[in-house]
C-alpha cells in the first residue's frame, strides 16, 4: 500500500478527522519543528567549540608556564565540554537522519515502519539532553509525543501494529551511526587536550 493510500485511508478510519489536520501536514509540521531543534543543536555547539577552544589554550599556557595544578583543572574542564560536545554532535546527526526518514514518508513507505524508529530516537535523544539544553530536550518531548500518536492512529485505521522491537532495533542502529560520525567529527576538528599530571604531595612539600 503506498503512502498515499495509507494517508486516505487513515483519514477514513479515524474519527480524530474533524479535530486534526490531514495526517501529511502534521508530518509537514514535525519535520519543520525538528529542523528548528537541530538549528539550536548547531548554534548551542558552536558555543560550545568556543569554550573548548578557549579552556585548550589556557591548559597549554599553564603547561607552558609549569603550572601543573591550573594545566590540570582546564585538561578537566576541557574534557566535561567535551562529552556534553559529542551529546549534542550526536543529537544533531541523529535528528538529521530522523527528518530525512519523515521526508521520505510523505512521498512513499510504510508509514507506521517508517515513523515509530524515529519517535523512539526522538524520545532518547529527549533525555540525553536534559540536563545540557532543557529547551531543545522540552520540545523533542513534545514531538515525540506527537509522532506516537501519529504511529498509533496509522497503525489502528489501516491495521499495521506497531512492532516495537523492530522499532527500537532500528532507532539503535540509527543512534549508533549518529554516536560513530560524531565521534569521527570530535577527532578531526578539535586537537588532543595536553596530558597533565598534577604534582605528588611529596613535590608539593618540596616546593
Amino acid at each position: 500500500m503506498s503512502t498515499r493510500d495509507l494517508f486516505k485511508a487513515w483519514e477514513r478510519g479515524t474519527g480524530l478527522l474533524k479535530k486534526q489536520p490531514p495526517l501529511k501536514e502534521r508530518i509537514g509540521k514535525t519535520i519543520y519543528r525538528l529542523k528548528i531543534q537541530k538549528d539550536k543543536l548547531e548554534m548551542a555547539t558552536t558555543r560550545m567549540q568556543k569554550q573548548d577552544r578557549n579552556l585548550f589554550e589556557r591548559c597549554v599556557e599553564a603547561q607552558l608556564a609549569k603550572d601543573p595544578i591550573r594545566a590540570a583543572m582546564y585538561a578537566n574542564e576541557c574534557a566535561e565540554v567535551r562529552k556534553m560536545l559529542n551529546i549534542m554532535l550526536r543529537a544533531q546527526l541523529a535528528i538529521e537522519q530522523a527528518i530525512l526518514r519523515l521526508e521520505t514518508v510523505q512521498e512513499f513507505g510504510d508509514v507506521v515502519a517508517v515513523m515509530a524508529p524515529v519517535a523512539s530516537v526522538v524520545n532518547v535523544l529527549k533525555t540525553q539532553l536534559s540536563g545540557i539544553i532543557p529547551e531543545v530536550s522540552y520540545e523533542l518531548g513534545a514531538i515525540g509525543e506527537e509522532l506516537n500518536g501519529i504511529v498509533a492512529e496509522v497503525g489502528e485505521a489501516t491495521g499495521r501494529s506497531w512492532e516495537i522491537e523492530a522499532a527500537s532495533e532500528e532507532a539503535r542502529q540509527i543512534l549508533e551511526k549518529a554516536s560513530f560520525v560524531a565521534e569521527q567529527k570530535m577527532k578531526e576538528t578539535l586537537p588532543e587536550i595536553p596530558s597533565t599530571e598534577l604534582p605528588s604531595r611529596e613535590s608539593m612539600k618540596k616546593v
